[in-house]
C-alpha cells in the first residue's frame, strides 16, 4: 500500500472477524492465561496491550521500520533510548535542538555518567574531530528546533563508525516527508503528541528501528520501566494518523503562504522556513525529504513587538506546542528553550525577538489578517 493507505487501513487486524472498523479499546491491566505455560499473547499491559499492538505496527509501516514502541510521551521515548548506554559513554547532539532534550542531555543523562557534545552538524569535519573512542551515539534533529538548521542525515551515517547509533528525532516532518531508516538512521524517534496525534489532546513518543536485537532491547526497557502507551492513548493515535496525509499537506501549504507573506512585512526582519534555507541546505532538504513542513521561525524588528504579537493573536493560540490542526505560536525564548542558560539562547539566536509558529488547517487567509493585526 501506499503511504496514505496505510494511515487508513494499517493498523486494521486482518483476522478481525466481527467487521468493526476501528481497533477496540482493550481497558485492560491484565489477561487471563489459557492454561499452565500458555498464553494468548497478552500478559500484562506494561509489556503489551491489544489497543497499542496495532498502533505500533502502523507507525512501524510509515516510518518503514521493522517494529515501533509506542510510548507514554515523547520524553519518554527519549529517556528510553538513554538505557541503551552505560557510565561513560559518549553522545553528541545538533548544537540547535529542543530545550527539553537538552535538559535530559545535561542534567539526568549527565548524572548517570554520560557526557554530551553539541555540534553543527552543517561541518562534517567538526562532527568528525568531535568522535571519540567512547562515543555511542549521534542524535539529529533535522529541521532543527526552532531555527530549522537542516542536517544531511546519510551524509552524517557516512562519516560515523559502524558501533555509533544514529538517532534522528523526525517529530517536525514526520514519514510523511521524511523517512530517516531510509537514509541510514538507527532509530527513528517522535513526539507522537505533535503531528501524529495532530490533536493537541494527547501525549505520546514513538522509537521505530530496524535491527530486531535493537528492538528486543527496547522492549525489555518499556517492559521493566513501565512507560508504555495506554489504550485509549493508542485508539486516540490510530484514529488520528488516518488523516495525517491529509493534515500535513494542508499545514505545509498553510506554512508556505504564511511564510512568504511574513517575509514581505516590515515588523519581520527574518523568516526561517527550510523552503527558505541557504542554497547548500535546500538542496539537502531536497535530496532527503518530500516536503518543506508547517514550522517557522521568525524574527520581529523588536522585543516589544513580540511580545504585543503573542498577546493580540485571536485565532492563532499562544501555547506551547506544535503539530495540531490548530495554528499555535511559540516564545522559545521564555518557553521551549527556558532552561538554556541566556548565553546559549542568544548564541543560537534564540532571542526576545524569535517567535515559532506551528501552522494549523485553518484557511490561511484568515490566519495572514490574524497576524497582520498582532504585528501591526
Amino acid at each position: 500500500m501506499n503511504f496514505d493507505s496505510i494511515c487508513v487501513h494499517g493498523a486494521k487486524d486482518p483476522n478481525n472477524k466481527t467487521g468493526a472498523l476501528a481497533v477496540p479499546i482493550y481497558q485492560s491491566a491484565t489477561f487471563a492465561h489459557p492454561g499452565v505455560g500458555q498464553s494468548t499473547g497478552y500478559d500484562y499491559a506494561r509489556v503489551q496491550n491489544p489497543t497499542r499492538e496495532p498502533l505500533e505496527r502502523l507507525v512501524a509501516a510509515l516510518e518503514g521500520g521493522r517494529e515501533a514502541l509506542a510510548f507514554a510521551s515523547g520524553m519518554a521515548s527519549l529517556d528510553a533510548f538513554m538505557y541503551l548506554l552505560k557510565k561513560n559513554d559518549h553522545i553528541i547532539a545538533s548544537d540547535d535542538l529542543y530545550g527539553g532534550t537538552v535538559r535530559l542531555f545535561d542534567s539526568l543523562a549527565l548524572r548517570a555518567g554520560l557526557e554530551t557534545t553539541y555540534v553543527d552538524y552543517s561541518d562534517l569535519t567538526a562532527l568528525e574531530k568531535t568522535l571519540r573512542p567512547t562515543t555511542q551515539m549521534v542524535f539529529v534533529e533535522t529541521p532543527t528546533n526552532p531555527m530549522m538548521k537542516v542536517a544531511d542525515i546519510a551524509a552524517i551515517r557516512a562519516v560515523l563508525p559502524k558501533k555509533v547509533l544514529l538517532v534522528v528525532d523526525n517529530t517536525f516532518l514526520t514519514p510523511y516527508f521524511q523517512k530517516p531508516l531510509a537514509l541510514g538512521a538507527d532509530l527513528v524517534l517522535h513526539s507522537g503528541t505533535k503531528y501524529l496525534a495532530g490533536h493537541n489532546d494527547t501525549l505520546a513518543g514513538f522509537l521505530v528501528v530496524n535491527d530486531p536485537e535493537l528492538a528486543e532491547k527496547l522492549r525489555f526497557i518499556t517492559k521493566t520501566v513501565g512507560t508504555g502507551l495506554a489504550p485509549f492513548d493508542s485508539f486516540l493515535l490510530i484514529r488520528s494518523l488516518k488523516t495525517l496525509a491529509l493534515r500535513l499537506e494542508k499545514s505545509q501549504a498553510n506554512a508556505i503562504k504564511v511564510a512568504n507573506w511574513l517575509s514581505q512585512n516590515p515588523k519581520v526582519s527574518k523568516v526561517y522556513y527550510p523552503a527558505f534555507a541557504d542554497p547548500k541546505s535546500l538542496e539537502i532538504q531536497k535530496k532527503q525529504t518530500t516536503g518543506f513542513g508547517a514550522m517557522i521561525s521568525f524574527l520581529v524588528t523588536t522585543e516589544e513587538t513580540a511580545i504585543k504579537a503573542l498577546e493580540k493573536v485571536k485565532l492563532i493560540l499562544y501555547a506551547e506546542s506544535l503539530g495540531g490542526v490548530e495554528t499555535l505560536i511559540t516564545y522559545p525564548y521564555l518557553q521551549t528553550h527556558a532552561d538554556l542558560p541566556v548565553e546559549r539562547r542568544l548564541a543560537l539566536g534564540i532571542n526576545e525577538r524569535l517567535l515559532r509558529l506551528s501552522l494549523g488547517v485553518e484557511d490561511p487567509n484568515d490566519l495572514i489578517q490574524d497576524l497582520e493585526q498582532a504585528l501591526a
